[in-house]
């Protein structure tokens, strides 16, 4: 999964990051392991769409996220806590309940710290975990 042009980021300069760079990157990841996934279960592509919006939500990333907080580690857990705290410069979309929307872009800090620091095993543990049961 490695796409990155330089390598993996050393993991201080990954925590200097703005929580929201990292979900930045995090957002686009988890889509790609969403939509991977589906493929993989042999998801047609207008059957994939539906499925993709239902699970890359604020919502489906907020429960995901939840499931994940007993198996987190404590570096993990400061991560998305920092991205679930961060500010944003707009609201939640309307379809979007707040809380939810503050918890997914935790996960998706969490993602993208994840995704930028090499750790692509432990990415992929936790996104079996956050998929179990959908």
């Amino acid at each position: 999964m490695a796409l990155m042009e330089h390598g993996p980021m050393d993991i201080d300069r990954a925590r200097m990051l703005n929580s929201l760079q990292l979900a930045h990157v995090g957002d686009t990841v988890w889509d790609l392991l969403v939509r991977t996934r589906l493929i993989c279960q042999g998801r047609n592509v207008r059957n994939m769409h539906k499925d993709a919006i239902a699970r890359v939500n604020a919502g489906a990333q907020a429960k995901a996220l939840e499931r994940l907080l007993p198996v987190l580690t404590e570096a993990e857990q400061d991560v998305a806590r920092r991205g679930k705290n961060a500010h944003p410069h707009h609201a939640a979309p309307r379809n979007q309940d707040a809380i939810d929307y503050h918890l997914a872009t935790g996960l998706e800090a969490l993602v993208g710290y994840l995704y930028l620091t090499g750790q692509e095993e432990r990415l992929m543990e936790l996104f079996r975990i956050s998929q179990e049961d959908t």
